[in-house]
């Protein structure tokens, strides 16, 4: 489970566009922005920071950083801190979500995604069903897709039925039970900076 929600990351991070999506837009760019990212993993002349470079070139604004950091801060602490620190810890997070990302790249051994298709998701959220075809299993991957003025985004994605948020969002309410926000948000900061060291 560990090394599928690693391998989680690489696939779905990488599978955001320049654009957010029209909700009739959402299964064929998708499936053409995995496509595009099956590609680029498969490439033997890049190296592992090439090909992360090039696949995060085309991601970001399909996934929503701003409200994913917010569901896994959790409401209480989201809505106790600054301004400025939700824009801080924002950017941490997702730092953290591509971080663990290009560490991960190598995880990727020539799996295939298949798209089943894009059905309502509690009332007014749209979900994306796929399935990542391993050599021995295959894996459900959904991706939840909520209306903002108009362009849908992506703000959680559920992993053989287990929410990535969610994971998070235990994370930090166990961290923020023994620490205040600004110990756990340097910590983080500070992991972030360890990592890059590498």
């Amino acid at each position: 489970m560990k090394n599928l929600f690693k391998l989680f990351l690489v696939m779905s991070l990488a599978i955001s566009s320049a654009y957010a999506l029209k909700k009739d837009e959402i299964q064929s760019v998708m499936t053409q922005k995995i496509d595009g990212v099956l590609l680029v993993l498969e490439k033997k002349d890049l190296t592992t920071q090439q090909k992360a470079d090039e696949i995060i070139t085309i991601m970001d604004e399909v996934f929503d950083y701003n409200l994913m950091a917010m569901i896994s801060l959790g409401k209480e602490t989201w809505t106790s801190i600054t301004k400025e620190q939700r824009a801080e810890f924002t950017k941490v997070f997702e730092d953290k979500l591509k971080k663990s990302y290009i560490e991960k790249l190598e995880l990727y051994t020539d799996q295939k995604v298949k798209i089943i298709g894009l059905e309502e998701y509690k009332g007014s959220r749209q979900q994306l069903k796929t399935e990542l075809l391993g050599k021995d299993k295959t894996y459900q991957i959904n991706y939840n897709f909520y209306n903002k003025k108009g362009d849908w985004l992506i703000y959680d994605v559920d992993l053989v039925g287990v929410s990535i948020i969610q994971t998070y969002r235990q994370q930090f309410a166990g961290l923020l039970d023994k620490k205040t926000f600004d110990e756990m948000l340097n910590m983080l900061k500070d992991s972030l900076k360890e990592e890059a060291k590498k």
